[in-house]
């Protein structure tokens, strides 16, 4: 149920986009039936209106309708600020843990004699 209404969404959000084309669809498929009702010049066949008149007109109404929206109409949404009382923060609660001791200190592995032999400062040129 939810991928059915998900693609009837997504159907009805391209529709809106596809506003122009799916007029001029709409008049090629149904051309005769245009060019019969809506046609303005049919006393004159010699012009090949064919119903273009229509189509322009639709597309007119449509190109005003998306004009018609004011543009800084987003600009005027009202926001509301809420009160720093209602989001304060708790301070972070502590648990009592038990004192572990830290491991004693191990004594050094490597010796600093042999170490030594493998170090060579460079030598001086002057």
């Amino acid at each position: 149920m939810n991928r059915l209404l998900a693609c009837f969404l997504a159907a009805l959000m391209l529709l809106q986009t596809l506003g122009p084309e799916v007029l001029v669809v709409n008049y090629q498929l149904n051309k005769a039936r245009i060019t019969e009702l809506y046609c303005v010049n049919k006393a004159r066949p010699q012009l090949h209106c064919n119903g273009k008149c229509h189509l322009a007109q639709q597309l007119r109404k449509a190109d005003g309708a998306d004009k018609k929206a004011p543009a800084g109409a987003v600009a005027k949404v009202k926001y509301e600020v809420l009160p720093t009382a209602a989001l304060a923060l708790l301070p972070p609660r502590r648990w009592p843990l038990p004192a572990v001791p830290y491991p004693a200190a191990r004594a050094a592995r490597c010796a600093a004699g042999p170490l030594a032999d493998v170090f060579r400062p460079p030598l001086s040129l002057a």
